[in-house]
């Protein structure tokens, strides 16, 4: 571990709430210095390549008509016109106008590795990773999905909800059905696809154990660790 990481360890929680030992989150992961300016410049990216680009407006050549002189150049008091389909003109052509591009960026994949990291580390920093032993869903019921986020502290009445994000596996329908139907400030991804600005707009990230192992796999660092009572307990 560098000097530049920090050793973090969260309780794990069953779907009830209640703690379930706890393991070290990868310091390399959870436990860097974030980087806010290449968080900025990944999230910008990320939000440019979003977008369609698909604006077009046309110019005074591709507007139809306007071939005749409105009027001859001299003698009329009027302002001398060359076409109808001029800017100037209602019905004319757009001077300067947006035309079909493509927005994305060039990122590296180093940079978005690193911004990740940046925004776990962040969201580890302020206490706001949640990892649970397991959904405890065996079928969709979303009666069923208010009461595992109420035991977590998720849903409080009366206050500002926290944005959630939950991080599920492709696999786990009955969870995944049970989740969605929650509204916006709920979120579902799968470890493959976590990413700078999803974790950025998301107040607190939810992971399973194998679910945290995943996403620790993918960004290159060691499984989550079990405390050390745990694991005695367990192999007993």
């Amino acid at each position: 571990m560098t000097s530049d990481t920090v050793k973090t360890s969260v309780t794990v929680k069953t779907n009830a709430g209640a703690d379930a030992g706890s393991v070290d989150l990868a310091p390399t992961i959870f436990g860097i210095e974030p980087n806010v300016a290449v968080m900025h410049q990944v999230v910008t990216a990320q939000l440019a390549a979003a977008r369609s680009g698909t604006h077009s407006t046309k110019t005074r050549s591709e507007v139809r008509g306007g071939g005749a002189k409105p009027w001859r150049q001299k003698g009329t008091g009027r302002a001398r016109q060359g076409s109808i389909r001029a800017p100037q003109w209602r019905g004319g052509g757009v001077a300067h106008g947006p035309t079909p591009r493509d927005y994305s960026q060039r990122t590296p994949k180093k940079m978005i590795r690193l911004a990740l990291r940046s925004a776990l580390s962040d969201r580890a920093r302020d206490g706001k990773v949640v990892v649970v032993e397991d959904w405890g869903i065996d079928e969709p019921k979303t009666k069923r999905a208010n009461e595992f986020l109420a035991a977590l502290g998720l849903r409080t009445k009366g206050e500002r909800e926290d944005r959630v994000l939950l991080v599920l596996f492709r696999t786990e329908d009955a969870a995944w059905k049970s989740f969605r139907n929650l509204g916006k400030r709920i979120q579902i991804m799968l470890p493959e696809e976590l990413n700078t600005y999803d974790v950025l707009v998301n107040d607190i990230i939810v992971f399973s154990r194998a679910s945290l192992d995943a996403v620790t796999a993918r960004l290159g660092g060691a499984p989550a660790t079990e405390d050390v009572a745990v694991a005695e307990e367990e192999a007993q």
